[in-house]
């Protein structure tokens, strides 16, 4: 199978909340990267006609709040796979100081920055 991601995904573990206008969901981040994040699927959540969610956590030990506008891409009765569609300039700030202390050099991360950068001039 051919790899078709452009973004490294690291594995981050964390307590989440999800939103959406008709709820509020409690989950867990699994994993995420400067394009998506990947959540447990929170009991008792369905899809709805809307998949636009904001997925809120604090980063480990501390009081920072990372909050970011997603889209549903798949769903399955473990996970939802959610793409970033939009995200504030601090939450933006500190996944790429995430990313960059998980990815291990400067030069794939300023990779992955350049290509996203390019997706959005698209």
């Amino acid at each position: 199978m051919v790899e078709r991601r452009h973004f490294k995904r690291i594995m981050y573990q964390a307590p989440a909340t999800l939103h959406q206008t008709d709820g509020n969901w409690q989950t867990d981040v699994r994993d995420l990267s400067l394009q998506g994040i990947l959540i447990t699927r929170p009991t008792g959540w369905h899809p709805s006609r809307d998949d636009t969610y904001t997925i809120t956590f604090c980063l480990h030990e501390c009081d920072i709040e990372l909050s970011m506008e997603t889209q549903l891409v798949d769903n399955n009765e473990d996970c939802l796979r959610m793409k970033i569609h939009h995200i504030d300039i601090d939450s933006a700030s500190h996944l790429k100081r995430l990313v960059e202390l998980n990815v291990g050099t400067d030069e794939l991360l300023h990779r992955e920055l350049e290509h996203l950068t390019d997706l959005h001039n698209i």
